[in-house]
């Protein structure tokens, strides 16, 4: 899909990220019994447990990382567009994991890792130009794991989204921590998110002094932005904001600037991430004409997150913790 992190807070809660110094339990060892999960509204069956996982993209790889799961990767494939992983809460599971490709997976370099799972996600790696989908990987007997954020819901032909984005962030947690014989971790990841957003939720502005807020991705003649079911939809609402797209049923997806102008957002967040920066995206917007009388521009409201921040991923929490803290102060001068 798109490419794309920069330094961020340890996790508050110690079972969080291995990386801040944690104490959590062992990868449980091998199972012989099998174990069935619903991913994507489908019932999927693994007849042990993966020893050799590949991931396609940060937000993914940081999923097992926040598990506790590096031992059992094989490797992973991201854009090198990630700033300083050495900043990062999983330090040590960059480190010890393979990097296989600065692009998408392929089914060379999940067949070269020897991967007996494959867990990535539509336009995160999974993609019908190239046969990279689920299907054919099982015709060469890996099993996969589709992204919960990024399962297709029929509404067009490519519309991703099934749940609100930070439901597929905790099914995915406990279908992993099922998968792998770590409950207990994810529940405890689960319930330590649950608090940190509920914390900033409780102190969102609230009614009519909620800002409205636009999701600037990347684009010039069109902006690509974020519909209900990719996660800034929760970001934005939890922190105490409306996102302005929030009708549209996708996940990552294109608009026309006019709805963004007829909307009106009080703030713009910008995804960092790629080859234009986020200050140029931020001098963009602030220069772009039709935007001139928008109010976000007017007051040069814009906020900046990472894209890891901004894709399904155990920072997501945090990420609702920092624009919270931005939402409240626009409320207060508005």
């Amino acid at each position: 899909m798109r490419k794309l992190i920069a330094t961020a807070l340890c996790l508050a809660a110690t079972v969080t990220a291995t990386g801040c110094g944690a104490t959590v339990e062992k990868a449980a060892e091998t199972k012989s019994s099998a174990v069935t999960l619903t991913n994507c509204g489908r019932k999927v069956t693994f007849d042990k447990v993966p020893e050799r996982v590949v991931t396609n993209d940060v937000g993914i790889t940081e999923l097992m990382f926040a598990l506790g799961l590096e031992d059992r990767m094989a490797g992973f494939a991201m854009p090198d567009d990630k700033g300083d992983l050495a900043g990062v809460p999983w330090k040590d599971g960059y480190e010890k994991v393979k990097w296989l490709s600065k692009d998408q997976l392929t089914r060379e370099n999940v067949l070269d890792a020897r991967a007996d799972l494959v867990f990535a996600g539509w336009n995160y790696g999974f993609r019908e130009e190239g046969g990279f989908t689920p299907d054919a990987l099982n015709k060469l007997g890996i099993p996969s794991y589709v992204l919960t954020e990024s399962c297709r819901n029929g509404r067009t032909e490519n519309a991703r989204g099934i749940m609100p984005p930070l439901q597929a962030l905790y099914t995915d947690l406990t279908n992993l921590g099922k998968l792998f014989d770590v409950e207990r971790r994810a529940a405890a990841l689960i319930a330590g998110f649950r608090k940190r957003i509920a914390e900033v939720h409780d102190r969102a502005p609230k009614g009519a002094d909620r800002p409205k807020v636009f999701l600037y991705d990347s684009g010039q003649d069109q902006p690509f932005t974020s519909g209900r079911y990719a996660a800034p939809e929760q970001i934005i609402t939890e922190a105490g904001g409306t996102n302005l797209m929030h009708d549209v049923e996708d996940s990552w997806t294109t608009v026309g600037w006019e709805s963004v102008v007829e909307r009106d957002p009080d703030v713009i967040v910008i995804c960092d991430y790629g080859d234009v920066s986020a200050e140029q995206k931020r001098k963009f917007l602030l220069s772009y004409g039709p935007l001139r009388h928008v109010s976000a521009v007017k007051h040069k409201r814009i906020f900046v997150l990472d894209y890891v921040d901004l894709v399904e991923s155990p920072r997501n929490p945090s990420a609702v913790e920092r624009l919270g803290a931005y939402l409240r102060e626009v409320a207060d001068e508005r």
